[in-house]
């Protein structure tokens, strides 16, 4: 097995096709043909479903792409460090922000970086705090942003901000940021909500529980923006943090308040993995989070946020 082979793999599984994987490579079709049939041999089991509308993963070739992709990318990384560098910090950085708050961080983070660090490479994923802390773990991610999560003995965390949850409503409905309203005005509306299981579902299971309301859910959606786009559309009201909404709020695509009775706030850490030394490119970066959350709450580009 060599590298040539894995990038060939990697890439076949990304493209669905042969012929698509050589011209991304700039190698020849047969080149790569033969590179997927050696790791086949090798490992004695067929890689791909192969059929006139291209390349499919089988369950066995799913297994082994996963792991050829983190071994690439650790020698990506690995190259990055080594590379001579007397005067600056370098490296490949993955950070996992969630998707609630990449309008609001993603952006910042990326020219704070740049400015500080520019020989350090900036991979930013997005995804539910469930995902993200799986890739932490997984090591996919070097860190990430996570909601309402403690230390755990792979993981981490350093608290850094709390909110509330908001009502999000179609800007008709006029709900305003400085009019809180109670959960049991949510139940009078019919609802869009995140799928069950979800982070914030929980929650707000849990205000149902506590108020031993019946509400009327229209939709059901993992989708963020699905939730805002249904609610702009009249499917009914939804509940949101505050970071998910701001730029529609300020545009007056939405309305929306905090809510209260019962007071349901969740935390935003930021986490780290705890197995060895944090290189000085990750703590950099790491560095530079903490700074830009800071900054986007004291702003007040955050509604309602407070720092931990």
């Amino acid at each position: 097995m060599d590298l040539k082979q894995l990038t060939a793999l990697v890439t076949v599984s990304e493209v669905g096709s042969v012929t698509k994987a050589a011209q991304v490579l700039h190698i020849v079709q047969p080149a790569v043909t033969r590179q997927i049939r050696s790791l086949e041999e090798e490992f004695g089991v067929t890689l791909f479903e192969r059929s006139r509308q291209g390349m499919t993963l089988t369950a066995e070739g799913e297994v082994l792409v996963e792991r050829a992709r983190r071994a690439l990318q650790e020698l990506d990384r690995a190259r990055a460090e080594l590379r001579p560098s007397p005067t600056s910090v370098r490296g490949i950085v993955t950070i996992g922000i969630l998707e609630s708050t990449l309008d609001l961080l993603a952006q910042p983070l990326a020219d704070a970086v740049r400015s500080h660090y520019p020989d350090i490479e900036l991979r930013i994923l997005s995804a539910y705090s469930g995902h993200l802390q799986q890739w932490l773990d997984a090591g996919d991610v070097d860190l990430s942003l996570l909601y309402n999560l403690a230390s755990t003995p792979s993981i981490s965390v350093s608290p850094l901000v709390s909110e509330p949850l908001w009502a999000v409503a179609p800007a008709s409905a006029g709900l305003s940021a400085d009019r809180p309203i109670p959960w049991s005005r949510v139940w009078q509306e019919d609802l869009v909500l995140p799928v069950a299981g979800h982070g914030l579902r929980i929650l707000i299971d849990q205000a149902i529980a506590q108020s031993g309301a019946t509400p009327h859910v229209t939709m059901q959606t993992n989708s963020m923006h699905v939730q805002k786009q249904l609610v702009t559309a009249g499917y009914g009201w939804t509940v949101l943090p505050a970071a998910g909404i701001a730029t529609e709020l300020g545009d007056g695509q939405l309305s929306a308040a905090p809510l209260v009775e019962p007071s349901i706030k969740r935390s935003m850490v930021l986490g780290l993995q705890r197995a060895g030394r944090i290189p000085p490119h990750v703590e950099a970066v790491a560095t530079e989070a903490v700074r830009v959350v800071r900054r986007v709450v004291r702003d007040g580009s955050w509604p309602s946020a407070q720092l931990a």
